[in-house]
């Protein structure tokens, strides 16, 4: 029979490479601890590489892949997650394609027709769209990865140096925004953010432009209070309510997502709490609400409604031309939902954002909160957490791929001055949580003020540039992806819809005084 060069196979041929790349690698560097029954220091601290000013920036970097050749292997297949990213939609195509061919082959099936070799081909296709769709799923990439990655660290530290890593893994993030996602998508919560924003819709007669604007504005300034995280939830499935299933052009369904994905990510600079690249440095910075509000909440605020302007003014005859929500799209609006048990799912959001930095905590908390819901299943839709269990798995996985990367992100970030710094940070968080970025950033010795603002606002101006930027954008994704088609959101679109809205930020945080 002859096999078809597909990606799998690049895939596969790609992994075994690697896997004898790095026991090669190990087996000459003597990297492995052989016999100590001990893990060896992994990943490497930032204080143990030798230091020496007068070495350039890229001296420096490959003096770190000499010192521990492990960097470049980890950061490489960081890479290759990355561009797998990109390929998503292409292993969308071929789920859909073997699919098809399943569907066909079931139906003669059911005729009686091709006996035992009909079923093991069945059985073979559904196999091959099951692991398609898998490799096409966004969430699913880096969690992926973490295969050859596991594979890598064995080869060439050891196991106890595997188990040593990932059992000091900080996961609190992840944990917390599985969590916070299934609160803020539950019936209650949505109703009762609806309402707000009808508030502000009203202003333009409810139509479904005003309802775009109002989703997109107040909805993103919502995040300095519910996080971030929630109001991502909260947004994206109040735009399939009265944007998306209305079907209007995939231009402006990219330019939406752009602007949403973008908009999340400054919203929640109005305090020291709900964004997680300000969470990351705000103690240690000492930075407070007053700090934050004055030096970042009202630029943020006004980049927000300028990028909407825009958006607004360049789709203007398409967005007021589309009609508003039938009678019967909105029949459920009608079921009323008791005012004691709105205030009892915020008052669950308010605990659950402040116990977030202890993962045990919010843990039995959403236990309860289930059990709430089931005493309260009148007035409540289902728990949904498929979207929020992918959601956390993509950032435990990306968190985990991150805590390999400050080898040479550090030094990246120390060497640049205030202006390439926020330029610097911006392009970085495309590549990495911009959470990671700040944390790092909060290492550099030696950060003036202007450093530290042009780093966080880097990050966080570049939060919408791809679905990695910031930890709230899998979750805007994995609800709204379907309405981008079979292939779900194609991430070279996304970059470009999310690019105007980013300069727009980039100078509202930059150029404003």
């Amino acid at each position: 029979m002859k096999i078809p060069l597909t990606p799998l196979v690049v895939l596969v041929l790609l992994l075994g490479g690697l896997f004898f790349a790095c026991c090669g690698t190990a087996a000459a560097s003597g990297a492995v601890p052989r016999g100590t029954g001990l893990p060896a220091d992994f990943p490497t601290a930032l204080d143990a590489y030798p230091k020496n000013a007068a070495e350039s920036l890229g001296e420096q970097l490959w003096g770190r892949v000499l010192f521990d050749p492990f960097n470049l292997v980890g950061s490489v297949i960081f890479l290759l997650a990355i561009i797998h990213t990109f390929m998503t939609s292409t292993f969308l195509g071929i789920s859909h394609k073997y699919r098809e061919q399943f569907r066909n082959l079931e139906s003669e099936e059911l005729h009686g027709r091709g006996g035992r070799a009909l079923s093991i081909r069945r059985d073979w296709l559904q196999f091959k769209t099951t692991l398609f769709h898998f490799l096409g799923e966004v969430e699913a990439v880096f969690g992926i990865w973490l295969i050859p990655l596991g594979v890598a660290v064995v080869a060439m530290k050891g196991f106890p140096s595997l188990f040593d890593y990932t059992d000091h893994v900080k996961f609190t993030e992840p944990i917390f925004v599985v969590v916070i996602m299934a609160i803020a998508s539950s019936r209650p919560v949505l109703k009762f953010a609806e309402w707000i924003l009808a508030k502000v819709a009203v202003l333009g007669k409810k139509t479904t432009a005003a309802w775009w604007l109002s989703i997109l504005t107040v909805g993103p300034l919502l995040g300095s209070f519910v996080t971030e995280p929630a109001a991502m939830t909260i947004c994206a499935m109040l735009l399939v309510a009265r944007f998306y299933r209305l079907n209007p052009s995939y231009t402006l369904r990219y330019a939406t997502l752009g602007l949403l994905f973008v908009n999340i990510s400054v919203g929640g600079t109005l305090d020291h709490f709900a964004a997680p690249p300000v969470v990351m440095v705000a103690s240690q910075w000492d930075w407070g609400f007053w700090f934050m509000l004055s030096n970042f909440g009202w630029k943020a605020i006004i980049g927000i409604v300028v990028a909407n302007a825009v958006v607004f003014f360049i789709f203007r005859k398409e967005l007021l031309a589309l009609p508003v929500p039938s009678a019967d799209q909105e029949a459920d609006e009608k079921r009323p939902v008791p005012v004691w048990l709105v205030v009892a799912h915020c008052a669950f959001i308010a605990w659950i954002v402040f116990v977030s930095h202890h993962a045990s905590v919010v843990v039995l908390s959403f236990l309860f909160y289930i059990a709430f819901v089931q005493a309260t299943e009148r007035h409540q839709d289902m728990v949904r957490l498929r979207s929020p269990l992918l959601v956390g798995f993509f950032l435990g996985a990306l968190v985990i791929h991150g805590g390999l990367q400050a080898w040479w992100i550090q030094p990246v970030l120390s060497s640049l001055s205030e202006w390439p710094l926020f330029f610097g940070a911006t392009v970085l968080t495309a590549f990495n949580d911009n959470a990671a970025i700040t944390y790092l950033a909060s290492l550099v010795p030696g950060f003036t003020e202007p450093m530290k603002y042009a780093v966080v606002a880097g990050a966080v101006t570049g939060g919408g540039l791809t679905v990695i930027a910031n930890a709230p954008n899998p979750a805007g994704q994995s609800i709204l992806q379907s309405h981008f088609g079979p292939n779900g959101v194609n991430p070279g679109k996304l970059f470009l819809a999310a690019l105007v809205p980013t300069i727009i930020m980039g100078a509202a945080f930059m150029l404003l005084p």
